[in-house]
């Protein structure tokens, strides 16, 4: 399904799905996930999500490239320091980490399918694509790239 490829905002998928999440929490109660630990781990998740994906939007900028996900063509360099050392995909995998951590509040089983879609969303038609136009873009360096360091972690 092509069509979706490049067309939806990473960070309106990740609402959508916290929004889904939202709304299928009380089917599959995790009542262990109530405990007072619960809340502090889910903030720190959630602001360790954000600190990632930040990392990576500002290495971005610092490379004077852009950070709009529906546009990979217009990419002017590879990034390939800082947190793209251990993952390619920092902002998205922020993102993720957002989503557990919203997962582990809502304490149900079910919001994590919410996760579990973003991941797999984001992977088939925003980095699977961007990848496509990288690999025709920069060539071997992107290939090189590829293979030292993996798409998430």
């Amino acid at each position: 399904m092509k069509s979706l490829e490049l067309k939806i905002p990473p960070p309106l998928v990740a609402l959508l799905c916290v929004v889904l999440m939202w709304y299928m929490q009380g089917f599959y109660p995790l009542s262990w996930l109530t405990a007072a630990w619960v809340l502090p781990l889910a903030i720190a998740l959630a602001l360790v999500g954000i600190a990632v994906a930040s990392l990576g939007a500002n290495a971005f900028r610092r490379a004077h490239t852009t950070v709009h996900p529906l546009h990979p063509e217009q990419t002017s360099r590879l990034v390939t320091g800082g947190i793209y050392q251990r993952t390619r995909n920092p902002m998205y995998l922020g993102m993720a980490i957002v989503l557990l951590g919203v997962a582990l509040y809502l304490a149900d089983i079910t919001a994590y399918l919410g996760l579990a879609l973003f991941v797999r969303f984001i992977s088939r038609y925003q980095i699977e694509p961007e990848e496509r136009v990288l690999l025709e873009k920069f060539g071997a360096e992107f290939e090189a790239y590829q293979a030292q360091v993996r798409r998430w972690l």
